[in-house]
């Protein structure tokens, strides 16, 4: 149990589940609620005004979505690890918000040991997935990468970073994803520039008119 209890911060438009999910906490020795948002544009007003350690995340509310404040807490440098909380786990929801930097992804089904758990994880720097979402994930990273069409916006970016010496850490850290996002799309541009390596898919990047010069 950690010296202090983890700070909390509770983000979900429906009043009901966030009174319920704050009497379950507490309960809790080693975990304490520091406040509540309705909306994703609170939840980082919040944030970054309360400093919580973890952020309990729901996606789909009115006004401000969950992914778009995941983007906007990882921009501004909140040291808060995010735990996505919510009912959906479609491609459209896990994959974005894991794409915009949440540390675990867990459904609403999830047990209130499951949750206190998986809140423990995340403030130790750990991954918590649902087992639904661990499969989407698993069979994604199966799946062949494309072999033919030109780079995405993004594969472009990924590329361009390479270009200028960036590793897939700093990479990340300016695209605001995480370095298996960034593997993934390297992954991608080394099978359609048909090269095995970094600096192969730099020198097809300028060969084909990619990265300019």
């Amino acid at each position: 149990m950690p010296s202090e209890p983890i700070r909390v911060l509770i983000v979900d438009d429906h009043p009901v589940v966030r009174d319920g999910l704050r009497g379950m906490f507490d309960r809790c020795e080693d975990i304490t609620v520091v406040g509540e948002a309705a909306d994703g544009r609170e939840a980082v007003e919040r944030a970054l005004a309360l400093g919580p350690d973890v952020v309990l995340m729901d996606l789909r509310m009115p006004g401000t979505d969950g992914v778009t404040a995941i983007r906007d807490l990882a921009a501004r440098g909140a040291a808060a690890k995010v735990l996505v909380l919510t009912t959906y786990d479609t491609d459209s929801d896990v994959l974005p918000a894991i794409e915009a930097g949440a540390s675990g992804y867990l459904l609403k089904d999830a047990s209130p040991a499951e949750l206190q758990r998986a809140i423990r994880s995340a403030h130790e720097g750990g991954t918590v997935l649902a087992p639904s979402v661990a499969s989407l994930l698993m069979d994604r990273v199966r799946k062949p990468a494309p072999s033919t069409g030109p780079l995405s916006e993004r594969e472009l970016e990924v590329l361009a970073l390479v270009a200028k010496g960036r590793n897939n850490k700093e990479a990340a850290a300016e695209l605001f994803i995480s370095e298996a996002t960034v593997k993934t799309h390297l992954m991608h541009v080394y099978a359609k520039l048909e090269v095995n390596d970094r600096a192969a898919a730099v020198a097809a990047g300028y060969e084909r008119g990619l990265l300019g010069g």
